[in-house]
C-alpha cells in the first residue's frame, strides 16, 4: 500500500497503522480522529462527507464524541471495516486523493491539532507481569532466595489502580507527597516523595461491557480488546514501599498515570506477534492460550532535564512479557469480575534480562546505589524536579512500521 500523503521515513504512523484519538481542532472542535504520518484526520467531518455510510452498524457520527468510547462499543466488525475503509481512502488513485474539499475540510498538519485523553477510563488495573521486573524487584526487598513470591507464576499478579489520575501525555503533574520511612529511622516522617520513578508499561483497552459473573476466555480476549497504548505509571517508590504491606500500592501509585494520545488497534499490531516466553510450571487451565500472544514492540525511555537534551536511559520490548493479554484479561475476569467499554489495563512495568532494558530507575540505578550519568553531567538516582520522561514505541518487520508515536509527562515540584 502506498498513500497518496507524504509520510516520512520511519514515521510511526504509515498506511499499515491507522490509530484513533481524540483532539481539538482549530482550539476549539473536538473530533475523534485518526493519523497518517504527519497529518491528523478529523473523521467526523470524514463521517458528515458520507466516507462511512456503506459500513454497517455505524447509523450515527460517533465520531463527534469527546471520547472514542462510544465507536469503540461498536464492536470490531464495525471498528475494523472502519479502519479498512480509511486505510483505503488514503491510498493513491483513492477518490479522495484529489479531492480538495474534503482535504481541506478533514487534513490537519499534527502540530495543530492538540490531542486528548482517548478514552474515558471506568476502571484501571495494573497487572505485575515482567518476570525480570519482578525478579529485580524481589532481589531488592527480599533477597536473591525469595525474588518471586510463591504465587507469580501462577497467576498474573495484578491490583486495582486509579482511574481519575490518568491523564494524557504532555501533562504536567507535582510531586507527591506522603509518609515514608527511611531506613535508619524508628518512625516514619512526611514530606514530598524522594524516590520518585516513572515505570515503562503498555497498555491494552476493552471495547464491550460484560455482566457480574462473565468471564473472558484467553480465546475470547483477542475480540474484546480495541488496542492499546503506551503507559507511563509514575511510581513514589518510598511512599509505597512503606504503605505496601499488607494492601498493596495506594498513595504510592494513585496521584498519576501517563497515557499516549493514539490507540493502535491489535489489527495493525497482527504482522508483529511473537511467541509467549515458555511458562513453567503449567498455567492453570483457564490460563491456557493458543497461537502467538506476544508482540515484538520496540520501547525506549529518555530522560530530559529541564532546559537539556533528551537522555536514552532503557531499550526495552514488549515481547519479553511472561504473562500476555489474554491471560490478563482472563484472569482479571474468571472470578466474574465485569468490564466496561474504556477500561484500560496495564502490563506493569516492562524490563530485560539486560541492564540497559530494564523498565524503571529502581532497576537502573539499582535502587539508587548506581547512579545514571547524563550528558550535562549530572546524575540521577531517581527523578528530580521539572525533569521530563518521554516513551517510545514501534513495531517494525520487513519495511513495515507500526508505532505509538511517545508518552511524555514533567515532574513539578510538590505543592
Amino acid at each position: 500500500m502506498k498513500s497518496f500523503i507524504n509520510i516520512p521515513e520511519n514515521s510511526d504512523f504509515s498506511i499499515h497503522n491507522i490509530p484513533f484519538g481524540v483532539g481539538v481542532f482549530n482550539k476549539e472542535y473536538i473530533s475523534c480522529c485518526t493519523r497518517i504520518g504527519d497529518m491528523v484526520i478529523d473523521l467526523a467531518t470524514l463521517y458528515d462527507y458520507g466516507f462511512f455510510d456503506e459500513i454497517e452498524g455505524i447509523d450515527e457520527n460517533v465520531f463527534e464524541a469527546y471520547t472514542l468510547n462510544e465507536f469503540i462499543e461498536l464492536g470490531k466488525p464495525v471498528t475494523n471495516a472502519v479502519r479498512l475503509k480509511i486505510q483505503e481512502l488514503l491510498q493513491e488513485n483513492s477518490k479522495i486523493a484529489d479531492d480538495e474539499k474534503t482535504i481541506e475540510a478533514c487534513f490537519y498538519d499534527c502540530n495543530s491539532v492538540q490531542m486528548m485523553m482517548p478514552v474515558h477510563v471506568p476502571n484501571y488495573t495494573d497487572f505485575y507481569s515482567s518476570i525480570e521486573h519482578a525478579t529485580n524487584v524481589g532481589k531488592m526487598f527480599r533477597g536473591e532466595e525469595n525474588a518471586l513470591l510463591p504465587n507469580w507464576k501462577h497467576i498474573p499478579v495484578g491490583y486495582h489502580g486509579r482511574a481519575s489520575s490518568i491523564v494524557v501525555s504532555g501533562s504536567e503533574f507535582h510531586r507527591p507527597k506522603g509518609q515514608m520511612k527511611p531506613a535508619d529511622a524508628a518512625n516514619p516522617i512526611f514530606g514530598p516523595c524522594k524516590q520518585l520513578d516513572f515505570e515503562l508499561e503498555m497498555g491494552f483497552i476493552v471495547n464491550k461491557n460484560t455482566e457480574m459473573g462473565d468471564s473472558i476466555s484467553t480465546t475470547e480476549a483477542n475480540d474484546a480488546i480495541f488496542g492499546m497504548v503506551l503507559f507511563n505509571d509514575w511510581s513514589a517508590r518510598d511512599i509505597q514501599s512503606w504503605e505496601y504491606v499488607p494492601l498493596g500500592p495506594f498513595l504510592g501509585k494513585n496521584f498519576c498515570s501517563t497515557v499516549s494520545p493514539w490507540v493502535v488497534t491489535l489489527e495493525a499490531l497482527e504482522p508483529f506477534r511473537v511467541e509467549t516466553p515458555k511458562q513453567e510450571p503449567e498455567v492453570l487451565d483457564y490460563l491456557k492460550f493458543e497461537g502467538k500472544q506476544n508482540i515484538d514492540i520496540k520501547l525506549n525511555v529518555y530522560l530530559q532535564p529541564e532546559n537539556g537534551t533528551e537522555n536514552l536511559i532503557s531499550e526495552s520490548n514488549y515481547k519479553y512479557m511472561y504473562w500476555n493479554m489474554a491471560q490478563q484479561l482472563a484472569h482479571h475476569t474468571i472470578n466474574g469480575c465485569n468490564v466496561e467499554v474504556g477500561d484500560l489495563y496495564a502490563s506493569g512495568t516492562i524490563s530485560g534480562k539486560e541492564k540497559n532494558s530494564f523498565g524503571s530507575m529502581l532497576e537502573l540505578t539499582w535502587r539508587g546505589t548506581k547512579p545514571l550519568k547524563l550528558t550535562d553531567g549530572s546524575e540521577r538516582k531517581f527523578i528530580e524536579d521539572n525533569d521530563t520522561i518521554i516513551m517510545r514505541g514501534y513495531a517494525e518487520k520487513e519495511g513495515i512500521r507500526v508505532g505509538f508515536g511517545e508518552v511524555s509527562g514533567k515532574v513539578l515540584p510538590a505543592k
